[in-house]
């Protein structure tokens, strides 16, 4: 087991270690981040699969016209958080957000996965690394972003996550894999996360 308090020892520089050739990467988070994939580019490149579960409804339309409006903004919220969240603002002033979204894209085709929860059921977020040679779950995973990672700094006094091995971590590798297969639950978004990336019109909003 092992701590990080994200400010002197950050997820992402662990991370960097711990993902390698013929890795398997699956995360289950409210929201994905260009800037989350930009951070660790290098690694996500490395890894022989990428599967994220959105823990709530995501890149899907509203069941009904009465779907409740704090939802439907929420929804919104998680989709353009694709593009960066509040926090990672400057990221997007220095960088070009065309070329890592390019990039991201181009990733996201060959390695990349997305299902969303299509339920109102809660669920747990976390990140897991698996390896040939162990596995290892780091929680709480609230979004993939830098924040969560650990390169930027967040709104929240405190951003602790834990890193666990073998046999704790194959529990939680166990419970995605039983998710990610219940057709029920979760419903197949990868396109859709793949053409918002490569929409010009909102990366140049």
């Amino acid at each position: 087991m092992d701590i990080f308090n994200n400010t002197t020892k950050v997820v992402k520089d662990d991370l960097t270690k711990k993902i390698k050739t013929g890795s398997k990467v699956a995360i289950a988070a409210a929201s994905f981040s260009l800037y989350a994939y930009q951070a660790l580019k290098n690694e996500l490149e490395k890894c022989d699969s990428f599967r994220f579960i959105f823990m709530s409804p995501t890149f899907v339309a509203e069941k009904t016209p009465k779907e409740r409006k704090e939802f439907y903004i929420s929804r919104l919220h998680r989709e353009k958080s694709l593009y960066g969240t509040e926090f990672e603002v400057r990221l997007r002033n220095e960088l070009k957000q065309k070329a890592v979204a390019k990039e991201c894209a181009q990733w996201m085709q060959r390695k990349a996965a997305f299902r969303t929860n299509v339920t109102r059921e809660g669920m747990n977020n976390f990140l897991v690394v698996d390896n040939p040679e162990d596995c290892y779950i780091y929680l709480p995973m609230n979004s993939f972003t830098t924040v969560e990672l650990g390169c930027e700094r967040g709104k929240n006094i405190s951003n602790m996550v834990t890193r666990f091995e073998s046999p704790f971590s194959r529990e939680f590798l166990q419970l995605f894999d039983s998710i990610w297969d219940d057709k029920e639950k979760l419903q197949d978004v990868t396109q859709d996360v793949i053409n918002m990336t490569q929409t010009s019109q909102l990366l140049n909003r």
